[in-house]
């Protein structure tokens, strides 16, 4: 079992396995998508920070350090790394999306300076690296991201970051129509359960996406 038979939808069961890989440094660069404060605290509500509590625990033990290593690889490469995050450029959020909108959990409202909307400490990014504020949920739709990626000559996206049904999903399929080449990395993403995480990498796998483990990205770039 690998990459290139994990994680089937029902489209792809039957599908002939995909060709390896080909990620020359210079084209490929590694995305983070909004691992930022507001989704590492905890909640007041001993429920929902019961219910949550998968989810932190994904997100401290494995999905931080995987993401916190590639980072580094890649830089010790020479290879880009890049940040997005949500936050809305207005203090009452009226340039935020509708989805950013609507009532219910995905309500968001995150002005730009404020503790809650910065990326986690491990992983701040450095000064020079490219860093995008998006008011929507895809990465591409609301920035200038797609003209920055072409303009650097690149054609192969690493896709790490939260959450793997929400923004990530969306931002690999904007990429992808785009004709981006997409890789995520299953245990550098989570969404708000295991189940939700898993069913959704079936969804994008194949048609929009590469699915692979850090593991198995790091053997074939040898970072």
């Amino acid at each position: 079992m690998g990459w290139k038979t994990d994680y089937r939808s029902f489209y792809y069961q039957g599908a002939p396995e995909p060709e390896d890989l080909l990620l020359p440094p210079g084209e490929t660069a590694l995305l983070t998508i909004d691992i930022q404060n507001i989704y590492l605290q905890l909640a007041d509500d001993p429920t929902e920070r019961a219910r949550w509590a998968p989810f932190q625990q994904r997100m401290r033990e494995i999905v931080i350090p995987t993401v916190q290593g590639l980072q580094a690889r890649f830089r010790a490469r020479g290879m880009d790394v890049l940040h997005a995050r949500i936050a809305c450029l207005l203090e009452d959020g009226r340039d935020r999306s509708l989805s950013q909108k609507k009532p219910g959990w995905n309500y968001l409202l995150l002005p730009r300076d404020e503790p809650s909307s910065q990326f986690v400490p491990e992983l701040t990014p450095p000064p020079g690296e490219v860093v995008v504020t998006k008011t929507t949920d895809s990465a591409l739709t609301g920035t200038n991201l797609r003209l920055v990626l072409h303009n650097m000559g690149i054609r192969n996206v690493v896709m790490t970051g939260i959450f793997t049904d929400q923004c990530v999903s969306s931002t690999v399929r904007s990429l992808a129509d785009e004709s981006f080449n997409v890789i995520v990395v299953e245990d550098g993403c989570a969404a708000g359960t295991e189940e939700l995480h898993r069913r959704e990498l079936e969804i994008i796998n194949m048609i929009y996406c590469h699915v692979l483990s850090s593991a198995e990205l790091v053997e074939i770039m040898g970072l």
